[in-house]
């Protein structure tokens, strides 16, 4: 058998595989996929599981006959459903498994962020297959990440991963709907993801699902910029998991950036919702673009929206709509009202104590045009 390409990969598979009828978990597309979890692991290779499901298993148990469902509905419904599909996951393997339930703020909090890594790590470490769900029960609007190939592309950062494999339940990318055209031809391998390739990704056909097509490339876009290969799937053929195991590639690749991003920078870019913006003179976006600098208050012309300290921003030229960078900001919206273009000794002057140097601090910085 083929040595393997890679050592540790996120996994993804999506409701629509975990209860394709509607009717709670089945074993339909599963088997296939726990042999190639139990063949990975027997060769050495490390498997995270991102499962999504728990509200599709849960309908079962709520009756509820309307098809859009009411927030707290779905709510009770990821709670029970969770269980089962834990459960069904279970079943197929003879090593333990473990529960992993995070929400986008989970994410966006660093210490909190670092603390997952560390629980992912250790889990792989003794030999646990983790199963990483969003946290649908208890999860806001503002706390979800909304689905779960972007997820999946967040975890297979967090844990270091050298592939990330996402089930869809077509062969891949095409260039062109192939339920709609049957001229379409899928596309074996993307080297690189720009907007042509977004102009080919459309929406979900899944009655269970959340995600797409575009959601899928998002994913790709995050988890290939941090150097990860990516591959979207078919995950209803057991041939696409023979073929994987074989060291072929049975859907699309998209191929890891040669000089990815470094973890905490990956974090800025991709995890972090920016709160508000920043807008810069000339000389304060030469000096975060071209010299690696700091943005210091005295480049500062206008603030937007409202935010706290420690809340991530986007930064912009007072020029140009576009945004030119990402970071953690030292000071609130309030805060920077009252200081923008000044200079340091003029706000000791001013407010009477010695303010923090930098507005963003360079480390927390991350230049979007160099990513």
């Amino acid at each position: 058998m083929k040595a393997p390409s890679w050592r540790r990969a996120v996994l993804k598979v999506g409701s629509a595989l975990i209860a394709p009828d509607e009717t709670g978990c089945s074993t339909k597309y599963l088997l296939a996929i726990a042999r190639f979890i139990n063949e990975c692991r027997a060769r050495g290779q490390e498997i995270v599981l991102v499962s999504s499901g728990s509200v599709a298993a849960g309908r079962k148990h709520i009756e509820f006959e309307h098809e859009q469902l009411p927030v707290v509905v779905r709510k009770a419904m990821a709670a029970v459903g969770q269980n089962e599909m834990m459960a069904y996951w279970s079943r197929f393997f003879d090593f333990p498994c473990a529960q992993v339930l995070m929400t986008h703020s989970d994410l966006r909090d660093r210490a909190r962020y670092v603390s997952i890594k560390n629980t992912l790590h250790t889990l792989l470490e003794h030999e646990v297959l983790p199963v990483v769900n969003e946290n649908d029960a208890l999860a806001t609007d503002e706390m979800k990440v909304g689905d779960n190939d972007n997820l999946a592309a967040m975890v297979a950062t967090l844990v270091d991963a050298d592939a990330l494999f996402i089930c869809s339940d077509i062969d891949g990318l095409y260039d062109a709907d192939p339920r709609l055209n049957p001229e379409a031809k899928k596309i074996p391998v993307v080297e690189t993801i720009d907007e042509s390739i977004f102009s080919l990704a459309g929406g979900t056909t899944s009655k269970v699902g959340t995600g797409g097509m575009r959601t899928k490339v998002e994913a790709a876009e995050k988890a290939t910029s941090h150097g990860i290969d990516t591959y979207i799937v078919n995950g209803r053929k057991g041939e696409t998991f023979e073929s994987l195991l074989q060291g072929e590639i049975p859907g699309t690749l998209f191929r890891r950036q040669s000089d990815p991003i470094s973890n905490k920078k990956h974090w800025l870019r991709h995890t972090l919702v920016a709160q508000g913006e920043i807008l810069v003179d000339e000389g304060a976006c030469n000096a975060l673009t071209e010299k690696g600098a700091s943005l210091l208050s005295s480049g500062i012309v206008d603030i937007q929206g409202d935010f706290d300290r420690g809340d991530a921003v986007l930064v912009r030229s007072a020029d140009n709509t576009e945004a030119i960078a990402k970071g953690i900001c030292q000071y609130s919206s309030h805060e920077l009202l009252h200081i923008k273009g000044q200079q340091t000794s003029e706000i000791a002057e001013q407010f009477g104590y010695s303010p923090i140097t930098e507005v963003i601090h360079r480390d927390d910085l991350m230049i979007l045009e160099d990513a």
